[in-house]
This record gives C-alpha cells, sequence and structure tokens, in this order.
C-alpha cells in the first residue's frame, strides 16, 4: 500500500498532468467532429514549453494584480484536488482542510483574480469579457452553490467522499429523483464553467470572446499559468462531476500500486467520455447570442431547486 502522503501527491500530479491531455483530446475530437484534422492531442504540453522559454511582457499600466493573478489561480488549482476525491475514495491526510463548499470557493478564488487581471490595464477587450464572466457567474455561482447543498441534504455531509460512497453503495440514493436533478444541473453548469456554453468564443478579437479577452495582455510565462490553471479547473470539476455525482466508482479503495495504476486508466476512459459529451454539445448545438445566456443557467437553477425540494418530500 502507498503511504498516504504519496497518494496526496500523486493525486496533485495527477491533475496538473493530466488536465492538458483532456484539453488536447477534446480540442482534437472538436476538430474531427468537424471534419478538420486537427492538431495532436499532446498539443497542450508543446504550447506550455513554449510559452514558459518566451520574454515575459507586462503591460505599463498593470498593477500587482496583473502579476499575481496568474499565480493565485494556479495555486488555487493545486489545492483543490486535495479536498476531493481524484485518485481514492478514502480521504488523504489534507482532505480535512475544508469541504465541497471550501473547494467550491477554492475554486472561485482564482477566477475572481483573472476577473481583476482582465479589468486591471484598462484595455477594452479585457474589460469586456470580465463584464460578460460577471454576467454569467451572477447565475452560475448560485445554482452551484445550490448544487453541493443538494448534495449535502442527500447524504447529511459536508464531505465529497462521504457522498461518493453513499451513491456508489446505494442504488436507491443514485436513482433518487434528487440525485438524477443534481447530476442534470451541474452537467450544465460544466458547460458554463469550462467555457462550452454555446455563446462562447476562444477566437481572439471575436465579438463573443469571453475568457479569451480577460487574458489577453498576458504573455510569456504568465500566459502559461493562465492556460495551466483553465484546464486544471476543467479537470477538477470534471473531477466532481464523476467522482461525486455520476460515476463514483473506479476509484482506488485500498491505495496499492495496482489499484492506483487501474484507476488512472479508468480515469482516461471516464473523462474521455464527458469530454466527447461535451464536444458534442459545444458542437451540434447552434450558437446562441449572448442575451440568452440565461436560459440555460435558468434551467440549471430550477433542477438545482427541483432536487432539494425532491429530497425534502
Amino acid at each position: 500500500m502507498l503511504d498516504d502522503i504519496v497518494l496526496q501527491c500523486g493525486q496533485v500530479l495527477a491533475v496538473l498532468l493530466l488536465s492538458p491531455l483532456l484539453h488536447g483530446f477534446m480540442v482534437t475530437m472538436e476538430e474531427r467532429v468537424q471534419r478538420g484534422q486537427g492538431p495532436s492531442i499532446f498539443q497542450p504540453y508543446r504550447d506550455l514549453w513554449k510559452l514558459f522559454h518566451k520574454t515575459l511582457l507586462i503591460p505599463e499600466s498593470a498593477s500587482w494584480v496583473f502579476f499575481w493573478a496568474p499565480v493565485v489561480a494556479f495555486t488555487a488549482m493545486l489545492i483543490v484536488p486535495m479536498l476531493i476525491p481524484v485518485l481514492t475514495n478514502f480521504p488523504l491526510p489534507l482532505s480535512d482542510m475544508g469541504d465541497i463548499l471550501g473547494g467550491g470557493l477554492i475554486l472561485t478564488l482564482g477566477g475572481f483574480f483573472i476577473l481583476l487581471a482582465g479589468l486591471d490595464t484598462g484595455q477594452p477587450f479585457g474589460g469586456l469579457g470580465s463584464s460578460r464572466a460577471v454576467m454569467l457567474a451572477i447565475l452560475a455561482e448560485p445554482t452551484l452553490i445550490l448544487v453541493f447543498i443538494g448534495i449535502t441534504f442527500l447524504d447529511h455531509s459536508m464531505l465529497p467522499f462521504v457522498a461518493n460512497h453513499l451513491l456508489a453503495q446505494d442504488p436507491v440514493a443514485y436513482w433518487s429523483p434528487a440525485h438524477i436533478f443534481l447530476i442534470f444541473a451541474f452537467f450544465i453548469l460544466l458547460t458554463v464553467e469550462t467555457d462550452r456554453l454555446p455563446i462562447h468564443s476562444t477566437i481572439p478579437y471575436e465579438i463573443y470572446m469571453i475568457d479569451e479577452a480577460r487574458i489577453l495582455e498576458y504573455s510569456g510565462p504568465l500566459l502559461a499559468l493562465l492556460k495551466w490553471a483553465s484546464w486544471m479547473k476543467q479537470f477538477l470539476l470534471y473531477t466532481i462531476f464523476l467522482n461525486v455525482f455520476f460515476f463514483p466508482w473506479g476509484l482506488s479503495a485500498t491505495g496499492s500500486f495496482g489499484s492506483v495504476l487501474l484507476t488512472l486508466l479508468i480515469i482516461l476512459a471516464k473523462y474521455g467520455a464527458v469530454g466527447l459529451a461535451m464536444v458534442a454539445v459545444d458542437t451540434l448545438q447552434s450558437r446562441l447570442r449572448f442575451y440568452r445566456y440565461q436560459e440555460p443557467l435558468a434551467l440549471s437553477f430550477l433542477f438545482a431547486v427541483l432536487a432539494i425540494v425532491a429530497d425534502q418530500l
């Protein structure tokens, strides 16, 4: 059996090293669906290598927020894997630092600093992207909190490991209406939080740009940290969705080297499946005008409320 500290470091390294691979897989699959060849699934690693070896340029109008925002966002994404089940279904030494709501707040902290960085330099695209991100967050963040509250009502605990055990071992709880509504609500939130809602655009200087607009002024190592943090956030949200809500099976129960290796193989399969579902949503659904962003988010909020009501009934 591997030492708990080794497993804790393994969880952080799994998120750190596999998140670019997940992003590369989704980009490649999206190109294939659109009948293009697309880049290699390992292209994100090459991009990070290139950016870390480029010169760092900082705008003259930037303050300390501009420099520290990527560092805070990247560090926040390294803390969350310590609080949630990534490789094991049992708590590790630092898992008691926070509960599922604490993990959500740390994820939000990284996004908040990136939002401030978009406003910091005073360039118009940064302000545009930050203002749009806030408009989305007004509906997305309360719904995310409701989803987390809903799962705590279901398992009577704030710890994600308890929810994992309950849903993995109790078919009645898993197939309950409250849990099904929570899955639907969280899946819609994933499209927003991972930039797959069909109003986003990753093409620079395009009118519907949101997240890319906030980081247009970045270059070199700071841009690499921002992109890596974004990919890690996507990986972490998939982890919470799969290991706490949708597919709580396949995690190591013993902590042995063989079981952890098997867990890594299962991660590649189930994360790839969710990635394909996101590619389908982003590609097959028609683009929405930006002012219609509230429609899918309102539906997600409705599902979260129905989950809480169903649990109380």
